[in-house]
């Protein structure tokens, strides 16, 4: 029996006849078996390879065969657009056999949610944290509405692993087990990865299941790098190449999203753009106009990295580089889905910085590599919601109580540690207890507890930003910042591709009204670059040595990649060079990324050699005698050497007041560590390189 042959008789009439399919995909074909068996699965493809369809057609023949009734599946997405996206879809594929699909997250009308939970779709797609707000309101009965729950498929699961809010969506998927009271099983969608084995064993805590999909990076395609210097440069290239074409590109702020596109407009291109603090209406209105019309760009952040349906792409051009292989593999995954055409890329990279970033990345691809997704270590302070997420769920909760729910979630977490953190949070106000039973305490009640613990629903800090209308309209938001234009200058705002005057401004509401307006306008938002990693810190360096990249360059590529090789020729990819600028400043060439090279700082500190900073390939600090140098690195132990972080970094570890601050610093310090990077960088011998300047 072929393994088509094993989904239900109704499901493969409709996948033949009414979808037209004369076949499914070889992940769709491998994931029917171990699905129909019950067992937890991810399933790998790259971009538009057919995942939703891998998970969900085998799901729907388990409920038709095993008669699941009332809210079965549960299909979470970390984007509301990709819900948005799916949903039509997924409906359809449910209806052709009689099944319902329902979406719900933020932006669902209340109305709607309510007739939801007097009629429960079959299927309910939704966000981790409209998962825990059903769980912790008063008005919704989850007793009764997650009773019949067998399946949980969780699409980009890559995405959810990488930060604190896998962390939560485990924490929720326990919970939902347990009031189900049985097993659910687990599938997760995700894009390829360097770690799947791992990737699984995480999602199910240990419990099995199967990888099915392609292991490597997909190979192939046209990639190509330029050096164009500067953002307006990169508007003139993309004005005058592959016109009459469809090109997605992408830029890694929504500052230069809302720049370029600007930019383009002014040129005559017919341009979109696409970033998460565009209002809902806005994003939805440019991504469906792009994705129905012809000879026009939608340039956007990692937003449409994802698999939201923008139509058949022609091109992806990258604005300088993103910080990942893996990002960079999703990106160029958008085009090559018609017959006949090839997926390609095309890199315009503004400095020669951000140029060795993509030949970096280029080079990492064309070996086959690909990141491993590593879960953040150590979340005890997602422990300390979920302790406050139970007790609103459960109406009180025993004090030991959260190990029955989220024990194999915390299955790290010694019990010192996590009676410390429910101590702090009992002597700080932030719970009480009553006869063994925990409660929100008043400074829970009042920091926490604001709006109905809206806060609480979520494992990431969302900064403060304010709504900017245009009549009724919202068109997407924007950092306080964005207003300090000076002191009697009308503040002009450049949003949704198009330029603003503010006409009033309410602080109160976060409110901002604005006007159409022929002044050029600027728009802020808050947000660091991200730290390189050492893998891709070290591909960089050996483009250095190699003058090597597995890419076609252009002509202005091939001048700055000759002239980066010729101006770190002390750079020999073994050694560490240490570089004089001859005026009593070293410059540690460690290309060791630059989580690392902040543990090196440390390290060197400990060892009475100050830093006078550091970035992803380097650290900075004074001239000192060679030996003193040899013996502080001698001196260094990656195992039991941490990162000095400062105090006020703690702020961005949400729930950070519910953990003793000692505690607090611990969890943020691990999370900024590189061990592994910092040990390959301590290796390397010493190599000092006098009068050169960096």
């Amino acid at each position: 029996m072929s393994p088509f042959d094993r989904l239900h008789p109704a499901l493969q009439h409709h996948i033949v006849n009414s979808l037209g399919w004369a076949t499914l995909r070889p992940t769709q074909l491998a994931a029917i078996g171990p699905v129909l068996d019950g067992r937890h699965a991810l399933l790998l493809a790259p971009t538009a390879g057919g995942k939703t369809e891998a998970a969900a057609f085998p799901v729907l023949s388990r409920m038709l065969s095993e008669r699941w009734d009332g809210l079965s599946v549960l299909y979470v997405c970390p984007l509301r657009a990709l819900l948005n996206n799916l949903e039509p879809r997924l409906r359809h594929y449910a209806e052709l056999v009689g099944r319902t699909v329902g979406l719900w997250h933020g932006d669902v009308a209340a109305g709607e949610r309510r007739r939801m939970l007097r009629h429960p779709p079959d299927i309910l797609l939704t966000t981790p944290e409209s998962l825990e707000a059903m769980l912790i309101s008063r008005r919704v009965d989850h007793r009764v509405l997650f009773a019949g729950l067998r399946a949980l498929v969780v699409d980009e699961l890559h995405a959810f692993a990488g930060d604190d809010r896998g962390w939560h969506l485990l924490t929720v998927a326990e919970r939902l087990g347990r009031i189900a009271g049985r097993p659910i099983q687990r599938i997760g969608l995700s894009a390829t990865v360097g770690n799947p084995d791992a990737l699984l064993a995480w999602l199910t805590r240990g419990d099995g299941g199967t990888v099915v999909g392609q292991p490597a990076p997909p190979a192939g395609g046209d990639v190509m790098l330029d050096h164009v210097g500067s953002l307006e440069n990169a508007a003139t290239v993309l004005s005058r190449v592959h016109r009459g074409e469809k090109r997605l590109v992408f830029c890694d702020s929504r500052g230069k999203v809302e720049r370029l596109g600007a930019l383009l407009r002014t040129m005559g291109v017919r341009t979109f753009v696409s970033h998460s603090s565009l209002g809902i209406d806005e994003r939805r209105r440019s991504e469906e106009t792009f994705a129905t019309g012809e000879d026009c760009v939608i340039v956007a952040t990692s937003t449409l990295e994802l698999g939201i349906d923008v139509g058949d792409l022609d091109r992806v051009i990258q604005i300088d580089a993103p910080s990942t292989v893996s990002s960079f593999l999703q990106r160029m995954g958008r085009t090559g889905r018609r017959t006949g055409s090839s997926r390609n890329c095309l890199f315009l990279a503004t400095s020669e910085s951000s140029f060795l970033q993509a030949a970096g990345i280029v080079r990492l691809w064309g070996d086959g590599w690909v990141e491993p997704v590593v879960p953040p270590p150590d979340p005890v302070h997602l422990f300390a919601q979920q302790v406050m997420a139970l007790i609103l769920q459960e109406r009180g909760l025993e004090t030991g109580g959260w190990r029955d729910w989220v024990g194999r979630v915390f299955q790290d977490l010694d019990t010192r540690r996590a009676d410390a953190a429910i101590a702090h949070m009992l002597d700080t106000g932030i719970l009480a207890e009553d006869g063994g039973i925990l409660g929100m305490g008043p400074r829970g009640e009042s920091e926490i507890g604001r709006r109905n613990f809206m806060d609480l629903m979520a494992a990431f800090t969302t900064p403060l930003l304010l709504s900017v209308r245009y009549g009724n309209s919202e068109i997407g938001q924007i950092d306080p910042t964005s207003l300090q234009q000076g002191e009697g200058v009308a503040t002009t705002l450049l949003l949704a591709g198009r330029n603003w005057r503010v006409i009033d401004l309410d602080w109160t509401r976060r409110f901002v009204a604005v006007e159409p307006s022929g002044e050029i306008g600027r728009s802020r938002w808050s947000g660091g670059a991200r730290s390189l990693g050492s893998a891709l810190c070290r591909a960089m360096e050996q483009v250095l040595v190699s003058g090597i990249v597995p890419a076609r360059l252009s002509k202005r590529g091939e001048a700055c990649l000759a002239g980066l090789v010729e101006g770190y020729g002390f750079v020999d990819g073994t050694s560490l060079p240490i570089v004089s600028d001859g005026r009593g400043r070293l410059r540690w060439w460690t290309f060791g990324g630059g989580r690392a090279n902040a543990m090196l700082v440390s390290a060197l500190a400990a060892a009475g050699v100050a830093s006078r900073g550091h970035d992803d390939l380097t650290v900075q600090t004074d001239e000192c005698d060679g030996l003193v140098i040899k013996a502080a690195l001698a001196s260094i132990d990656p195992l039991h050497s941490a990162i000095n972080a400062p105090s006020d970094l703690v702020r961005e570890l949400k729930f950070s007041q519910c953990l003793p601050p000692d505690m607090a610093m611990a969890v943020l310090s691990a999370r900024l560590a590189d061990q592994s990077g910092l040990a390959e960088v301590i290796a390397r011998p010493v190599r000092l390189v006098r009068d050169v300047t960096s």
